[in-house]
């Protein structure tokens, strides 16, 4: 296929260089009817192509035009047999994976620490999750993938699930051997669902992990924007045909998509499909290139450790993407977190997440020497401010075992409720989500029973500052539980 074309990008170009009379939404009117402050600000190119689904710009919804044939295209770049576009970000794509093979009661495999998106679509569905406990780094403090044997184990026990949810990369680019958990779960004629919301250049260089389609999985939603170049909140879920029904995925897409579809956020899927099919080995190789410089010299600054291919050989450690950077920094004794907010106080930089005692900065083709030469100066300056000056936190790695599932999500999320205490709240149902993001890994699903244990690790999140989410108390002072009707004495 000629990827240095760009069907729907070249159409919006040409509808707006012929500068049409406009009786249609947006009703901005390329620009005319903005604020001036804000056009002046986007310009009126962005605003020209700002438009909605008239006849020659195709539909998202039924493609039968430039949509379908940039969706061709992307397809091929990503070595799938379908792809569609998302421009309710890599959580629609999720949530159409989902909906797509699960119905109500049937089972779903997943790791614990999935996205909080696979779960909002597991209760829309009223499936029942089977969880599978991530493995745990001890040195590091955080959760990695699962294991080919856990998966084993949860397919022997479960053969009738619908589906296996995979997370490649996780957050912190780590990998387990995804061919070997691909080939294991088609043994069962179950189709593989992979979270690859962090990993668009794995595709296009040899040297980062096998992507999801390479490895034979039957859907993947892929955050394009995240590393790929395009705008925020457009993604692609790839599909490979055989246990997967495409149109049944047109459907579910469709369902949760916005009628009024951004033809910005479009356009910028299918210029970013073409200089990665274009160019995407060597953009990753620039970011490679980079991140090895970084890594070199942050693991010469005294407190501080940026995880290397030493961290390969376990069954979750299979792969890493190098271009994601873990820096541990316990020994300066200062959490994630408050490192975090000195380097924005100081250096008006921002990292990717923070965690109690870690910091993650991406490496993209964005980056230059420069950029990573800011970074390292702010971290050699850090080291030098905190390194031996304060006490060194025992590293504790205390998060809670996987709470035991009393009701379905969806059972619980709809159920009658009242408000209680959290800190009181132990041995009640939650009825809501609790998560930090990022990066949106839910610490209590809707109808786990609550603990001690959980009520103690929120609590210490919340007290040194870390972005816990979800319950409708954002203080997390209360939090809702499923109705208990008292005993009749």
């Amino acid at each position: 296929m000629d990827h240095r074309s760009t069907p729907l990008f070249s159409a919006l170009r040409k509808h707006a260089e012929n500068n049409p009379v406009q009786f249609h939404i947006p009703g901005h009117k390329k620009g005319m009817g903005s604020d001036p402050e804000f056009r002046s600000f986007i310009g009126d190119n962005a605003l020209s192509i700002d438009l909605i689904n008239i006849a020659p710009l195709d539909d998202l919804h039924q493609p039968t035009g430039v949509i379908e044939e940039a969706q061709k295209l992307a397809a091929d770049a990503f070595g799938a047999d379908y792809t569609y576009f998302s421009v309710q970000g890599t959580s629609g794509a999720i949530m159409t994976m989902i909906l797509t093979v699960c119905a109500p009661g049937d089972k779903i495999i997943v790791p614990r620490n999935v996205h909080k998106s696979i779960m909002s679509a597991i209760i829309f569905a009223g499936a029942r999750p089977v969880f599978i406990s991530p493995a745990r780094d001890e040195n590091l403090g955080i959760d990695h993938g699962i294991t080919t044997r856990s998966v084993r184990r949860a397919l022997d026990r479960h053969p009738d699930a619908k589906a296996v949810v995979v997370i490649n990369p996780t957050y912190f680019g780590i990998c387990a051997n995804l061919k070997e958990i691909v080939d294991l779960v088609h043994e069962y004629d179950i189709p593989v669902l992979v979270d690859e919301a962090h990993g668009v250049l794995i595709h296009f260089h040899e040297k980062l992990p096998i992507s999801a389609m390479q490895a034979g999985a039957d859907m993947a939603a892929t955050s394009v924007h995240k590393l790929g170049g395009s705008m925020t909140q457009s993604s692609v879920l790839n599909v490979r045909a055989g246990r997967i029904n495409p149109h049944r995925v047109q459907t579910i897409i469709s369902m949760l998509t916005t009628t009024s579809t951004s033809y910005i956020l479009l356009g910028s899927l299918d210029t970013s499909r073409r200089n990665l099919a274009l160019h995407g080995r060597e953009l990753a190789e620039h970011a490679l290139g980079l991140a090895r410089y970084a890594r070199e010299e942050i693991n010469k600054i005294p407190g501080l450790y940026c995880v290397g291919d030493e961290i390969l050989g376990g069954e979750a450690t299979y792969d890493y993407d190098p271009t994601k950077l873990t820096i541990h920094v316990r020994h300066l004794g200062i959490t994630g977190y408050e490192t975090e907010n000195w380097l924005r106080e100081h250096y008006n930089l921002e990292v990717e997440l923070s965690d109690m005692y870690n910091i993650l900065c991406l490496v993209t083709p964005g980056d230059t020497r420069e950029t990573i030469d800011t970074l390292l100066a702010a971290l050699r300056r850090m080291s030098e401010d905190y390194h031996e000056k304060s006490e060194v936190q025992e590293l504790v790695v205390k998060i809670p075992e996987i709470p035991h599932l009393s009701l379905t999500p969806r059972e619980a999320f709809y159920g009658e409720t009242e408000i209680v205490p959290f800190k009181e709240s132990a041995g009640r149902i939650i009825a809501e989500f609790i998560y930090v993001y990022p990066p949106g890994i839910p610490i209590l699903l809707p109808g786990e029973v609550i603990s001690q244990e959980n009520i103690d690790y929120i609590v210490d999140h919340v007290d040194v500052g870390l972005p816990v989410k979800g319950p409708e108390d954002r203080s997390i002072e209360f939090v809702k539980v499923i109705f208990e009707e008292e005993a009749i004495s």
